[in-house]
């Protein structure tokens, strides 16, 4: 993987702890963290730049996911206070 690609691949993986680290429940944040380690494991190894390309894809698409549910979580957990 080239050094651009691999900085970028690290970015997305930093954003997406960070973002998954903000649920404010627990089951939810461990939860989210787990997939998102577990899935940066098993794709560590991929060396094509098309299959890394889809993959950065599909984790940005995972990244709005995972903010739009912490935000939808968090204005409940607001609510119910």
């Amino acid at each position: 993987m080239a050094a651009a690609a691999r900085s970028q691949v690290m970015s997305l993986y930093r954003t997406m702890l960070r973002e998954s680290a903000k649920f404010p429940s627990y089951n939810y944040r461990n939860y989210a963290l787990r997939r998102v380690r577990d899935a940066f494991k098993a794709n560590r190894n991929v060396e094509d730049p098309k299959a890394v390309e889809r993959l950065m894809e599909e984790g940005w698409q995972t990244l709005a996911l995972i903010q739009r549910q912490g935000e939808s979580e968090t204005s409940q957990q607001t609510s119910l206070n």
